[in-house]
Parts: structure tokens; C-alpha cells; sequence
């Protein structure tokens, strides 16, 4: 695959050029299509899973939608929240848009009257489903973490692509063990190969996505490498 073939964001981590998300917001910021058409690719679920939680039987469900752009809005206005963040705060992008989200939703429940984090329920059934669902803030730090691995396995693969066959054939090793779940010894008879090839295929395919994902990582969260690899421990345990 090309380069001129990926995405916005791939083709940045591709090339392993500095920029990072506060590039891309504030090209957003600016106006420019192609950013805000990226952001939104890129961060939309993760905002849509917490709005979703936070008005789980509520009559704000209705209305996720209408939110989520004015969450978009908030972040690329003049004046607005990108403009009052530091992009070297601790918490990072990942804070940086949870807040958004957060102060945006709770703008709608004062306007609609239902100033809540708590969904409304309607019957006991689903009275007792509230006492088992996920708090908000927990949706939205496991759908971050999901986004981000998704990131990861993808630049990973975009690699692969060009680096040859045992690359890919590193992609369908990790492929076979965790989204199928075969043990080393199947995937390497499914594949013809020898296990303890296919055993050091594996350790060096998990060892490639650590590093894709520390990318991914810096890209959202510029600061040391200690940092970075803290910050991809709790995103792994997140999930």
C-alpha cells in the first residue's frame, strides 16, 4: 500500500514525522475539512460510548447525535476549548476531550432540565439495569483504549505491508492467537510451520505492536518515553 493510500492520520504515523494530535485539532481549529473529517473518524465512538452511558433511558439518547457535533464544534471554535487547553497537561488529549464532552453534556441537561450524570429510568426493569450499568467516565476510558489499540494494530499493518511476508504473516499469527484464541502449537500447524518459529514469529510480532501502540501513544500524549510506556500499561489494562 502506498503511502498517498492512507489515511490522514496512518500516513503521519507512517512517516514518523512529530506532529501529533494537537496538530491535527488545530487544523481543525482552522477550518480544514480534512482534519475535521479525521477527528471525527477517529474519536467519534469513544464520544458517542460515553453520552451513550451517561443517558442510558434517558430522553437525551435521543438527542447523542446533535451533542456529538457540538462537542466537534466546541473543540474547533475560536475561542473554544482548544484554545484554553495546555497540550502538555498530564491527563493529556485523552483529558483534554474527555472534559469537552463531559462540560458539553452537561450544558444539554441544564437547557433540557435533567441536570444528571444519572440516566432516567422508567420501569423497575430498568431501574435494575441502572444499578448494573458502567459508569460513564469507565466507558469512555475503555473505548479509548479499544480506539487506541485499533490505531496501533492498524499502523502495524500498514507496516507490515511494506517490510514483506513475514511481516504479514506476524499479523495472522497475532490475528489466529487473540481474535481466535488458538493456542501456538494450532496456529502453527494451521500455517504448516514450525511451532518454535512460529513461537518467536509471535514474540516478535507482540514486540512490534508495543511499539506501534508507544507511537500511537506519543502521538497523543507528546512527553518522555517513561511516560509513554505508563500510559500504554493503563491502556491495556483499561480493556
Amino acid at each position: 500500500m502506498a503511502l498517498e493510500r492512507l489515511g490522514p492520520y496512518d500516513r503521519v504515523m507512517a512517516e514518523g514525522t512529530s506532529s501529533t494530535c494537537w496538530t491535527l485539532i488545530r487544523g481543525a481549529a482552522e477550518g480544514a475539512a480534512a482534519a475535521r473529517e479525521e477527528f471525527a473518524l477517529r474519536y467519534r465512538r469513544v464520544i458517542e460510548a460515553y453520552l451513550g452511558a451517561r443517558w442510558r433511558y434517558s430522553p437525551l439518547a435521543h438527542e447523542i447525535g446533535d451533542v456529538v457535533q457540538d462537542i466537534f464544534l466546541e473543540c474547533f471554535k475560536g475561542g473554544g476549548a482548544l484554545e484554553r487547553v495546555q497540550s502538555d497537561s498530564p491527563s493529556g488529549f485523552r483529558g483534554f476531550l474527555f472534559g469537552v464532552a463531559r462540560n458539553v453534556a452537561s450544558r444539554y441537561e441544564e437547557r433540557k432540565g435533567k441536570r444528571t450524570d444519572r440516566p432516567v429510568t422508567t420501569s423497575v426493569h430498568e431501574q435494575l439495569a441502572d444499578t448494573e450499568s458502567e459508569d460513564p467516565e469507565r466507558v469512555f476510558e475503555r473505548e479509548w483504549a479499544g480506539t487506541l489499540m485499533e490505531q496501533a494494530a492498524s499502523l502495524q499493518a500498514n507496516r507490515a505491508r511494506f517490510l514483506g511476508p513475514d511481516a504479514q504473516l506476524r499479523i495472522e499469527i497475532l490475528r489466529l492467537r487473540f481474535e481466535e484464541g488458538k493456542p501456538v502449537r494450532d496456529v502453527a500447524e494451521q500455517l504448516a510451520k514450525d511451532a518454535a518459529w512460529v513461537h518467536r514469529q509471535y514474540a516478535e510480532a507482540r514486540k512490534e505492536f508495543f511499539e506501534a501502540l508507544k507511537e500511537v501513544v506519543t502521538y497523543h500524549l507528546p512527553g518522555k518515553p517513561a511516560d509513554v510506556e505508563e500510559e500504554c500499561r493503563l491502556l491495556l489494562a483499561m480493556l
